[in-house]
């Protein structure tokens, strides 16, 4: 995966402000290149220098080995949730 792809990833995640949050594919549009299994990749690998948690799957959930940690994160940070620990998009979601 190129150096260049990596940052922008990193830099738009890095970007998103406490309470909110965006999808992979949000990162992946903004980012303008690949998709967002390519965004989980690059989070998977160099994702602890940035805020992970803020970036979640569509459905507005984490993967299982990682939602306790993410929510927890989340809702220190006041980001609106669902019953069940989903975040709720539509009032998280950061605009880019």
């Amino acid at each position: 995966m190129a150096a260049s792809y990596v940052e922008r990833v990193l830099d738009v995640v890095d970007r998103v402000p406490a309470g909110r949050v965006l999808t992979y594919g949000d990162v992946a549009e903004l980012v303008g290149v690949a998709g967002p299994r390519q965004v989980g990749r690059v989070l998977a690998t160099w994702g602890d220098a940035v805020a992970w948690w803020r970036v979640l799957r569509a459905d507005g959930t984490h993967a299982p080995r990682l939602r306790a940690e993410a929510t927890r994160r989340l809702r220190a940070e006041g980001t609106p949730m669902r019953d069940g620990g989903r975040v709720d998009l539509a009032a998280a979601r950061w605009a880019g």
